[in-house]
């Protein structure tokens, strides 16, 4: 016998067998993948099959004998089928006690027979709000019959099988075939566990949706996740991991299709999914772009004329930091990037598609993984960010917050060239994903110069600056590229030391928030030096 948890129920009862037989189900599905072979399966064990609508009819088709619900409970599917299982001819079968000597009188006196198998999958409510359906529509697809069934059959699962994921109907067959057409104990609990885990998530998708709908703060929040992959551990090896998707869709390593090498990691992925939400900042349309990512943190970004020159210079600003790290690319992966990238090692490499050729390249290192996707992730869409604090969690929109030229005011004497405002605008783009306290230098479309996560601003100005000296040695340039280059903050410079820091690398000019109570002090530093600054009235903190 399975060791199990002995339930407890009102009354006198005697010892509960772990084992009891499956003779009658309920099939009433959304997802019609597998339920005729599924339906054949419980028949050919002596299974009577009940069902509802068009799942009775996709089994009446099949050539299996089905009992339909309105024939249990004396009344049609009614209301546009919002009311067709709300009835004790059903509820009644699910929730019996088996040994409870009430419950057996009432379904006698009722003409309630046992429903010891439930198979339900819910409207595809997710799944229409992903689609971008309006109000009434999403209301449309709110599934109600189906939870409470599911509820009734997963409270009851000490006598009653429930199943909502069409993965598991091999399971159930193989537990019958194993035990003489009998469900022990503890297989019914962790369908029951499964059940549960789906209402959970499909109540939160609703209330999610609806507070969004609404523009409402709601008074309780809820958020849910389909299990993806158990991870091998997760930041650290001491610690268990696991990766659940969330079902937006959204162009990422969620949805990503990965061609070679071994599974993710908690590392991977987060680092992954950091490196292509920066690198979608640059649109397509408007040429190549490359970001390689390290610990959440870019090391380097760039543009190029091709994909190959974006990832040589990013690649260029920190080549010490790159190894081992995330390359995310803004358009397809060509064979001649794919040449450059082998020249080190890399975990993770991520793209809007790749060549074959490109394929091939990558076929040689069995450790390199190769993730495609069927476009970017959208920069600007509204998306809720969640972290976890200690007794509860915090929400927040998604920082999708974006500058362009006209929304920037100049501040300086001088004003910035237009190659420095291109730079400018670039380097704002890129600081909006560095750790904070986060400064970004950037010459001709790439980045020269990283200091992210810095308690101080002067400190992430000086670690840029030093890092940009110690790539101009090993390149053997005569001078770091931070010489003209344009500079970012993600915030404020709360005293002209960070600025005057920025100044001392050689830049040229600089783009931050502003807001500071001596922002006439670092704008005069900036003048007396001959930078030339612009605010853009908006920050991106990152922590």
């Amino acid at each position: 016998m399975t060791t199990w948890i002995k339930p407890t129920f009102p009354g006198d009862y005697h010892d509960m067998t772990d084992l009891w037989p499956l003779k009658r189900a309920l099939l009433s599905v959304s997802d019609k993948t597998g339920v005729v072979e599924f339906g054949k399966a419980l028949a050919a064990r002596g299974v009577e099959l009940i069902s509802t609508g068009g799942t009775a009819g996709t089994l009446r088709d099949a050539g299996l004998t089905v009992v339909d619900v309105a024939d249990l409970t004396g009344y049609p599917a009614m209301m546009d089928d919002r009311v067709k299982t709300l009835h004790p001819a059903v509820h009644g079968g699910l929730l019996a006690l088996r040994e409870d000597a009430g419950h057996l009188k009432s379904m006698e006196d009722h003409n309630i027979g046992a429903i010891d198998l439930l198979v339900v999958n819910l409207y595809p409510f997710e799944e229409t709000v992903a689609a971008g359906a309006d109000y009434d529509k999403a209301i449309a697809n709110i599934d109600i019959g189906g939870p409470a069934m599911i509820r009734a059959a997963a409270k009851n699962h000490a006598y009653v099988n429930v199943v909502t994921d069409v993965q598991d109907y091999d399971a159930v067959l193989a537990e019958m075939d194993g035990n003489d057409g009998q469900t022990s104990y503890a297989f019914r609990q962790s369908l029951a566990l499964t059940a549960y885990s789906r209402t959970a998530a499909y109540d939160a998708a609703v209330s999610s949706w609806m507070a969004d709908a609404l523009h409402e703060t709601p008074r309780r929040r809820a958020f849910a996740g389909t299990f993806a992959q158990a991870l091998r551990y997760g930041e650290n090896s001491h610690q268990q991991a696991a990766f659940y998707t969330d079902g937006s869709g959204r162009q990422g390593v969620a949805t990503a299709q990965q061609h070679q090498g071994k599974e993710l990691s908690y590392n991977n992925i987060n680092d992954t999914d950091a490196a292509f939400e920066l690198v979608a900042e640059f649109d397509p349309a408007n040429g190549p772009a490359c970001a390689i990512i390290k610990h959440a943190n870019p090391c380097g970004v760039a543009t190029g004329a091709t994909l190959t020159d974006a990832y040589k210079s990013a690649f260029d600003c920190d080549r010490t930091s790159a190894f081992g790290g995330i390359v995310a690319l803004n358009q397809p992966l060509d064979e001649a990037t794919a040449q450059e990238i082998v020249q080190i090692f890399t975990e993770v490499v991520i793209a809007p598609g790749a060549s074959d050729a490109a394929k091939a390249v990558f076929a040689a290192k069995k450790n390199l993984r190769l993730l495609t996707t069927d476009g970017l992730p959208d920069p600007r869409a509204a998306i809720t960010a969640v972290r976890q604090v200690a007794g509860g969690f915090l929400v927040q929109d998604k920082d999708t917050g974006h500058v362009d030229l006209s929304d920037l005011k100049v501040v300086t004497k001088r004003a910035p060239t237009d190659q420095e405002m291109a730079d400018l605008l670039f380097a704002w783009k890129v600081a909006k994903h560095v750790k904070s306290n986060a400064i970004v230098y950037a010459k001709g479309g790439a980045t020269v110069g990283v200091g992210a996560g810095q308690m101080s601003r002067l400190d992430s100005a000086l670690i840029a600056a030093k890092k940009a000296e110690r790539m101009a040695e090993a390149m053997g340039l005569p001078e770091p590229l931070t010489k003209g280059s344009a500079v970012a903050s993600d915030a404020f410079f709360p005293f002209a030391d960070g600025l005057m820091e920025a100044a001392a690398a050689g830049a040229s000019c600089v783009i931050q928030p502003g807001g500071s109570m001596r922002d006439d002090e670092v704008i005069a530093a900036a003048d007396e030096a001959g930078l030339a600054m612009v605010l853009t009235g908006m920050r991106h903190f990152r922590h």
